[in-house]
């Protein structure tokens, strides 16, 4: 059975891991997934989706969430690097609207894993990356919530270098901010 190292975080429900690499000079072989091990610490979750997805430098996507069919999720890097955000939208939580970030990547073999009512979002730090994430329900199009990127309320500090040039989809660039959020769902 394969070990894993958990990290918690200073938003209650989210978790850094750590899987044990085992290396030598042919190259290296970890697990990505064990459940025993996931279960042991606390995330027993059943996944029915795992996505993947390729981007270039510079592209920001998020902060996503499903409205109605909420989602846990996995997350990692299998080539490249990001910094990936989860923000807190659950409601009563003590840390609503704060956030946390953490880089992903392939050399650092780290997972994220972002529990239901958080809105989540990445930015590819390296030339290209490829991300990968279980689900623990199936996407539903029709159901897309977002926030916006760089709402200053939320504030925050993506390592996003000066000379850095971003590339969104239309609809990240025009998310609303949280305050909005919280207005539309009679929130404080």
């Amino acid at each position: 059975m394969g070990k894993i190292t958990v990290e918690t975080c200073e938003i209650e429900g989210l978790k850094v891991i750590t899987p044990q690499v085992f290396g030598d000079e042919r190259g290296y072989f970890f697990e990505v997934y064990n459940y025993n091990d996931y279960k042991a610490a606390g995330i027993d979750q059943v996944f029915v989706q795992d996505n993947q997805s390729a981007s270039k430098k510079g592209v920001l996507r998020g902060l996503h969430f499903q409205i109605n069919y909420p989602q846990d999720k996995l997350v990692r890097v299998a080539s490249g690097e990001v910094f990936d955000v989860a923000v807190d939208l659950r409601e009563g939580s003590k840390t609503f609207g704060k956030w946390f970030g953490v880089v992903l990547s392939a050399e650092n073999k780290k997972q994220f894993f972002i529990p239901k009512g958080f809105a989540h979002g990445f930015v590819v730090l390296s030339d290209y990356a490829e991300f990968a994430y279980k689900c623990t329900d199936f996407y539903h199009p029709n159901d897309e919530g977002g926030l916006l990127w760089c709402d200053p309320e939320i504030g925050i500090e993506w390592p996003i270098p000066k000379d850095m040039e971003l590339t969104l989809s239309e609809k990240d660039k025009n998310w609303e901010g949280i305050a909005e959020y919280c207005a539309k769902r009679g929130l404080k």
